[in-house]
Protein backbone atom coordinates (compact mmCIF):
# COMPACT_ATOMS: atom_id res chain seq x y z
CA UNK A 1 0.00 0.00 0.00
CA UNK A 2 1.34 3.13 -1.35
CA UNK A 3 0.76 6.62 1.48
CA UNK A 4 0.00 10.11 0.23
CA UNK A 5 0.50 12.71 2.86
CA UNK A 6 -1.12 16.15 1.97
CA UNK A 7 -1.77 19.42 4.09
CA UNK A 8 -4.79 22.17 3.80
CA UNK A 9 -2.93 25.59 4.29
CA UNK A 10 -6.23 26.91 5.62
CA UNK A 11 -4.53 30.14 7.80
CA UNK A 12 -1.52 32.31 7.24
CA UNK A 13 -1.81 35.13 9.60
CA UNK A 14 -4.19 35.79 12.29
CA UNK A 15 -5.22 39.22 11.48
CA UNK A 16 -6.81 37.62 8.24
CA UNK A 17 -9.49 37.56 10.32
CA UNK A 18 -10.03 40.36 12.19
CA UNK A 19 -13.81 40.50 10.58
CA UNK A 20 -15.14 36.79 11.19
CA UNK A 21 -15.63 34.35 14.14
CA UNK A 22 -12.60 32.57 13.98
CA UNK A 23 -10.46 34.60 16.23
CA UNK A 24 -12.60 34.51 19.41
CA UNK A 25 -13.60 31.11 18.80
CA UNK A 26 -10.07 29.90 19.23
CA UNK A 27 -9.62 31.56 22.03
CA UNK A 28 -12.83 29.87 23.74
CA UNK A 29 -11.25 26.52 22.11
CA UNK A 30 -7.92 26.90 24.18
CA UNK A 31 -9.71 27.96 27.08
CA UNK A 32 -12.25 24.88 27.12
CA UNK A 33 -9.15 22.63 26.59
CA UNK A 34 -7.09 23.64 29.47
CA UNK A 35 -10.00 23.82 31.92
CA UNK A 36 -10.86 20.19 30.70
CA UNK A 37 -7.55 19.12 30.92
CA UNK A 38 -6.38 18.07 27.23
CA UNK A 39 -3.80 21.18 26.97
CA UNK A 40 -1.16 22.44 29.55
CA UNK A 41 -0.76 25.49 31.02
CA UNK A 42 2.67 26.14 28.98
CA UNK A 43 0.72 24.68 25.95
CA UNK A 44 -2.35 27.38 26.41
CA UNK A 45 0.43 30.17 26.57
CA UNK A 46 2.04 29.16 23.28
CA UNK A 47 -1.15 29.03 21.64
CA UNK A 48 -1.66 32.70 22.87
CA UNK A 49 1.95 33.67 21.74
CA UNK A 50 1.32 32.94 18.52
CA UNK A 51 -1.98 34.99 18.22
CA UNK A 52 0.03 37.78 19.26
CA UNK A 53 3.25 36.97 17.15
CA UNK A 54 0.40 36.79 14.05
CA UNK A 55 1.75 32.83 13.38
CA UNK A 56 -0.63 31.14 12.06
CA UNK A 57 1.10 28.66 9.94
CA UNK A 58 3.54 25.97 10.20
CA UNK A 59 4.69 25.27 5.98
CA UNK A 60 8.09 25.50 6.19
CA UNK A 61 8.34 24.03 9.79
CA UNK A 62 6.31 20.77 8.10
CA UNK A 63 8.52 21.01 4.44
CA UNK A 64 11.70 20.24 6.83
CA UNK A 65 10.10 17.60 8.96
CA UNK A 66 9.02 15.98 5.87
CA UNK A 67 12.21 15.85 4.35
CA UNK A 68 14.33 14.52 7.07
CA UNK A 69 11.79 11.36 6.90
CA UNK A 70 12.50 11.90 3.10
CA UNK A 71 8.96 12.22 2.27
CA UNK A 72 7.52 14.56 0.00
CA UNK A 73 3.74 15.70 0.29
CA UNK A 74 1.43 17.94 -1.30
CA UNK A 75 0.10 21.25 0.12
CA UNK A 76 -3.01 22.85 -0.69
CA UNK A 77 -3.32 26.69 -0.81
CA UNK A 78 -6.27 28.99 -0.90
CA UNK A 79 -6.59 31.37 -3.98
CA UNK A 80 -10.16 32.62 -3.02
CA UNK A 81 -12.13 33.09 0.25
CA UNK A 82 -14.79 31.52 2.51
CA UNK A 83 -15.73 29.57 4.66
CA UNK A 84 -12.96 30.88 7.26
CA UNK A 85 -10.37 30.54 4.96
CA UNK A 86 -9.37 34.37 4.09
CA UNK A 87 -6.19 35.21 3.16
CA UNK A 88 -5.47 37.28 0.38
CA UNK A 89 -3.86 34.97 -2.29
CA UNK A 90 -0.51 37.52 -2.54
CA UNK A 91 0.04 35.88 0.78
CA UNK A 92 -0.27 32.29 -0.48
CA UNK A 93 2.56 33.38 -3.20
CA UNK A 94 5.85 33.11 -1.61
CA UNK A 95 5.19 29.74 0.21
CA UNK A 96 3.55 28.44 -3.14
CA UNK A 97 7.27 29.20 -4.64
CA UNK A 98 8.71 27.49 -1.71
CA UNK A 99 6.67 24.25 -1.29
CA UNK A 100 7.72 24.06 -5.00
CA UNK A 101 10.97 25.06 -4.57
CA UNK A 102 11.53 22.43 -2.17
CA UNK A 103 10.28 19.95 -4.52
CA UNK A 104 7.20 19.12 -3.23
CA UNK A 105 3.79 19.21 -4.86
CA UNK A 106 1.21 21.92 -4.68
CA UNK A 107 -2.49 22.08 -5.69
CA UNK A 108 -5.69 24.29 -5.27
CA UNK A 109 -7.18 24.51 -2.07
CA UNK A 110 -10.60 25.26 -3.12
CA UNK A 111 -13.66 27.45 -2.10
CA UNK A 112 -16.50 27.34 -4.91
CA UNK A 113 -17.94 23.85 -5.12
CA UNK A 114 -21.30 24.78 -6.71
CA UNK A 115 -20.33 26.38 -10.42
CA UNK A 116 -18.39 25.32 -13.23
CA UNK A 117 -17.67 28.99 -13.92
CA UNK A 118 -16.67 29.80 -10.27
CA UNK A 119 -14.76 26.34 -10.22
CA UNK A 120 -12.48 27.24 -13.69
CA UNK A 121 -11.97 30.85 -11.92
CA UNK A 122 -10.19 28.78 -9.16
CA UNK A 123 -8.20 26.62 -11.79
CA UNK A 124 -6.80 29.66 -13.95
CA UNK A 125 -5.45 31.69 -10.90
CA UNK A 126 -3.70 28.94 -9.13
CA UNK A 127 -2.32 27.90 -12.59
CA UNK A 128 -0.94 31.72 -13.51
CA UNK A 129 0.39 31.79 -9.94
CA UNK A 130 2.17 28.56 -9.90
CA UNK A 131 3.29 28.19 -13.81
CA UNK A 132 2.24 25.22 -13.50
CA UNK A 133 0.26 23.12 -15.90
CA UNK A 134 -0.51 20.03 -13.96
CA UNK A 135 -2.00 20.29 -10.87
CA UNK A 136 -5.19 18.73 -7.98
CA UNK A 137 -7.29 20.54 -5.56
CA UNK A 138 -9.32 19.41 -2.60
CA UNK A 139 -12.10 21.30 -1.30
CA UNK A 140 -12.39 23.54 1.86
CA UNK A 141 -14.07 22.03 4.43
CA UNK A 142 -14.92 19.05 1.52
CA UNK A 143 -17.59 20.77 0.19
CA UNK A 144 -19.16 19.26 -2.41
CA UNK A 145 -22.40 18.71 -4.55
CA UNK A 146 -23.71 16.21 -7.22
CA UNK A 147 -22.21 18.19 -9.79
CA UNK A 148 -18.54 19.28 -7.98
CA UNK A 149 -15.89 16.61 -9.45
CA UNK A 150 -17.53 16.82 -13.14
CA UNK A 151 -17.17 20.94 -12.98
CA UNK A 152 -13.44 20.39 -11.49
CA UNK A 153 -12.58 17.69 -14.10
CA UNK A 154 -13.51 20.13 -16.55
CA UNK A 155 -12.02 22.60 -15.48
CA UNK A 156 -8.63 20.67 -15.85
CA UNK A 157 -7.76 19.46 -12.90
CA UNK A 158 -5.53 16.33 -12.86
CA UNK A 159 -6.46 15.06 -9.53
CA UNK A 160 -9.29 15.42 -6.69
CA UNK A 161 -8.67 14.63 -3.03
CA UNK A 162 -12.26 15.74 -1.58
CA UNK A 163 -14.15 12.36 -1.45
CA UNK A 164 -13.61 10.48 1.88
CA UNK A 165 -14.19 6.69 1.90
CA UNK A 166 -12.28 3.44 1.83
CA UNK A 167 -11.74 3.34 -1.72
CA UNK A 168 -9.25 3.16 -4.47
CA UNK A 169 -8.59 5.96 -6.69
CA UNK A 170 -10.90 6.03 -9.78
CA UNK A 171 -10.86 8.26 -12.61
CA UNK A 172 -13.75 10.91 -13.74
CA UNK A 173 -13.19 11.64 -17.09
CA UNK A 174 -9.87 12.55 -16.93
CA UNK A 175 -9.28 13.64 -13.73
CA UNK A 176 -8.02 10.99 -11.02
CA UNK A 177 -10.23 10.39 -7.62
CA UNK A 178 -8.06 10.37 -4.71
CA UNK A 179 -10.62 9.27 -1.16
CA UNK A 180 -9.61 10.55 2.01
CA UNK A 181 -8.79 8.21 4.88
CA UNK A 182 -7.62 9.71 7.64
CA UNK A 183 -7.31 13.24 8.66
CA UNK A 184 -6.01 15.00 11.83
CA UNK A 185 -9.22 16.55 12.83
CA UNK A 186 -10.91 13.54 12.86
CA UNK A 187 -8.43 11.16 15.13
CA UNK A 188 -7.79 14.55 17.72
CA UNK A 189 -11.53 15.46 17.78
CA UNK A 190 -13.49 12.44 16.90
CA UNK A 191 -16.91 13.99 16.38
CA UNK A 192 -16.23 17.21 18.88
CA UNK A 193 -15.15 20.79 18.07
CA UNK A 194 -12.15 20.71 20.24
CA UNK A 195 -9.24 17.73 21.35
CA UNK A 196 -10.84 14.63 22.03
CA UNK A 197 -8.30 11.99 22.45
CA UNK A 198 -4.62 12.02 24.20
CA UNK A 199 -2.05 10.84 22.46
CA UNK A 200 -2.09 7.16 23.15
CA UNK A 201 -5.81 6.87 21.84
CA UNK A 202 -4.81 8.87 19.00
CA UNK A 203 -2.14 6.38 17.87
CA UNK A 204 -4.77 3.52 18.43
CA UNK A 205 -7.28 5.11 16.78
CA UNK A 206 -5.38 5.36 13.46
CA UNK A 207 -3.37 2.17 13.88
CA UNK A 208 -7.16 1.18 13.36
CA UNK A 209 -7.94 2.66 10.54
CA UNK A 210 -4.84 2.07 8.61
CA UNK A 211 -5.61 -1.61 9.70
CA UNK A 212 -8.70 -1.25 7.76
CA UNK A 213 -7.38 0.06 4.82
CA UNK A 214 -5.06 -3.11 4.49
CA UNK A 215 -7.96 -5.65 5.03
CA UNK A 216 -10.25 -3.33 2.31
CA UNK A 217 -7.13 -3.68 -0.37
CA UNK A 218 -6.68 -0.27 -0.71
CA UNK A 219 -3.89 1.29 -2.78
CA UNK A 220 -3.35 4.19 -1.98
CA UNK A 221 -4.19 5.49 2.03
CA UNK A 222 -4.72 9.78 1.77
CA UNK A 223 -3.85 10.96 5.15
CA UNK A 224 -4.08 14.87 5.83
CA UNK A 225 -2.73 16.67 8.62
CA UNK A 226 -2.91 20.32 8.43
CA UNK A 227 0.28 22.56 8.87
CA UNK A 228 -1.01 24.87 11.54
CA UNK A 229 -0.86 22.06 13.71
CA UNK A 230 3.31 21.64 13.54
CA UNK A 231 3.24 23.09 16.52
CA UNK A 232 4.43 23.18 20.18
CA UNK A 233 0.78 24.72 20.50
CA UNK A 234 -0.71 21.79 19.37
CA UNK A 235 1.44 19.16 21.20
CA UNK A 236 -0.90 16.26 20.84
CA UNK A 237 -1.47 17.31 16.96
CA UNK A 238 2.53 17.52 16.52
CA UNK A 239 3.20 14.59 18.50
CA UNK A 240 0.70 12.35 16.78
CA UNK A 241 2.20 13.49 13.42
CA UNK A 242 5.95 12.97 13.98
CA UNK A 243 4.75 9.35 15.26
CA UNK A 244 2.37 8.49 12.38
CA UNK A 245 5.45 9.12 10.25
CA UNK A 246 7.82 7.04 12.29
CA UNK A 247 5.43 4.35 12.82
CA UNK A 248 4.71 4.02 8.73
CA UNK A 249 8.27 4.00 7.85
CA UNK A 250 8.56 1.23 10.31
CA UNK A 251 5.49 -0.93 8.64
CA UNK A 252 7.32 -0.30 5.36
CA UNK A 253 4.50 1.25 3.29
CA UNK A 254 5.98 3.68 0.82
CA UNK A 255 5.51 7.76 0.38
CA UNK A 256 4.44 8.67 -2.78
CA UNK A 257 2.70 12.14 -4.53
CA UNK A 258 -0.87 11.81 -6.23
CA UNK A 259 1.48 12.10 -9.60
CA UNK A 260 3.59 9.56 -8.45
CA UNK A 261 0.52 7.41 -7.66
CA UNK A 262 -0.69 8.45 -11.12
CA UNK A 263 1.96 7.17 -12.82
CA UNK A 264 1.87 4.15 -10.91
CA UNK A 265 -2.15 3.59 -11.62
CA UNK A 266 -1.89 4.70 -15.38
CA UNK A 267 0.81 1.81 -16.16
Amino acid sequence: MKVIISHDVDHISVWEHTKDLILPKFIVRAKLELLSGKISLSEFFNRMGDFFQNQWHRVPEVIAANKAEGIKSTFFFGVNNGVGLNYPVEFAIPWINHAIEEGFEVGVHGIDFDSLEKVKKEYSIFKELSALNSFGIRMHYLRQNEHTFNYMEKSGYRFDASEQGYKNPYLIGKMWEFPLQIMDGWVVNGEKRYQFRNLEQCKDYTKEKIDKAINEDLKVLSILFHDRYFSSSFKTWKNWYEWLLIYLKDQKFEFVTHEQAIVELEK
